[in-house]
């Protein structure tokens, strides 16, 4: 499915959403992820794909890679972190806890008895459980039926406290509400709802800094013609819609969001003209992505700027996986997870559609963007839908970096 979205225009970043997100805010929150041990150090890649762009017939295809951010394995240890350090400070202000010092386990013994929940598809409730063991903080993990006991290992090991039910994960963020308030615990969410901003914006507002990260490596080159991104609840696409809207402006490049045809809270929200909830079966292969209600503060920012909304199948995001993961003379093997490759595969749908491509721009003088969001963070699943490990393409990667 794919539709355009009529309310997306080419004006400035609104002063009413800089209020809220801004480049100021997302520059002082990477400065302060910038000390935390579990990240690694510098910016992620942005690597060309030239043989993939003459496949598709385009001028460029670019991918930044977040597989390789941290030791989390994606992009949510840019979240998580900083929006807990922001609660933690608004939480204690006459402690003055520096940012830096938070994140080096400085005040672990004034905040043992601190804790926070979240629910999680995986890669949020790792980057959340990380950072309260970083700081010495407690933390419970509500995950849901369909996560895999692989990720709940994943989070466990970094000692979260976790707790199962049996619904999907809209079910597991109203469990994970009904215990901070039975409990006096704080909620840390990447979607927001009624009541609950302050900190999904703080999450989204460290995504910030792929954007930057972005900029800063095409500096004296020629902008993205089209950047397209996964959906979800909306919290990445948010935090890097407005970064670069904010950047560039009317001339910012022109924006796709892809989700799951089972998972389409996004695409439901851009036919309806408000936060929308999926019409299917949200289980998808893609779990970071199967989400079933989109966050409002994020749709305040996806409505007004996302020019095209649309859907894929797990068998076209498993084939995007594979793609990378191949490689080729001049491409270098990527170990992208399944839910990292969604913007890929909406690219590689629409170029199929003369039609819709046409209505894009999308053709031999465009230049795309996509954002592979994780690697192998359930190195099982990962193996299980290729035939073939993360490890496996890493030692092709290796042997590609050596003949190139």
């Amino acid at each position: 499915m794919f539709v355009s979205n009529p309310k997306a225009g080419r004006r400035p970043y609104p002063q009413a959403l800089q209020e809220v997100m801004s480049i100021a805010r997302a520059e002082e929150s990477r400065q302060w992820l910038a000390g935390w041990a579990r990240l690694n150090a510098g910016a992620t890649p942005l690597y060309t794909l030239p043989d993939l762009a003459a496949e598709l017939g385009v001028a460029q295809v670019s991918v930044k890679d977040e597989s390789v951010r941290s030791e989390l394995g994606s992009f949510k240890a840019l979240g998580a972190p900083i929006a807990l350090v922001r609660l933690i400070r608004r939480t204690f202000p006459a402690q003055q806890f520096d940012p830096r010092g938070l994140l080096e386990g400085q005040y672990a013994d004034l905040l043992a008895q601190f804790t926070v929940v979240s629910a999680t598809d995986g890669n949020h409730g790792k980057g959340l459980a990380a950072a309260a063991q970083s700081i010495g903080c407690r933390c419970v993990i509500v995950l849901h039926a369909n996560v895999s006991i692989e990720r709940e290992q994943a989070i466990a090991a970094y000692g979260a406290q976790i707790v199962r039910i049996a619904g999907n994960y809209d079910e597991s963020v109203e469990h994970a509400a009904e215990l901070a308030t039975s409990n006096g615990w704080t909620v840390v969410s990447d979607t927001s709802y009624e009541g609950y901003e302050v900190i999904p914006r703080d999450v989204m507002q460290g995504y910030g800094t792929i954007a930057a990260e972005i900029i800063e490596a095409t500096a004296g080159q020629p902008p993205f013609t089209h950047v397209f991104l996964q959906g979800g609840v909306g919290g990445l696409a948010a935090g890097i819609v407005s970064y670069l809207w904010e950047h560039y402006g009317a001339q910012r490049p022109l924006l796709v969001m892809v989700e799951p045809e089972q998972a389409d809270c996004l695409y439901q929200s851009a036919l309806l003209g408000k936060p929308a909830r999926a019409t299917g079966s949200v289980d998808s292969v893609m779990a970071g992505l199967a989400c079933g209600e989109t966050s409002p503060l994020a749709w305040r920012f996806l409505e007004p700027s996302v020019d095209y909304f649309m859907t894929i199948s797990d068998d076209q995001a498993v084939a995007a996986m594979r793609r990378l993961a191949a490689g080729s003379a001049r491409d270098i093997p990527l170990v992208a997870g399944e839910s990292g490759v969604a913007g890929l595969a909406g690219l590689a749908r629409l170029v199929t559609d003369a039609g819709a491509a046409a209505d894009l721009g999308i053709d031999g003088n465009a230049r795309i963007l996509f954002i592979s969001t994780e690697g192998a963070t359930a190195p099982g699943v990962y193996a299980d839908l290729l035939g073939e490990s993360a490890s496996s393409v890493l030692a092709r990667q290796q042997a590609w970096r050596v003949e190139v």
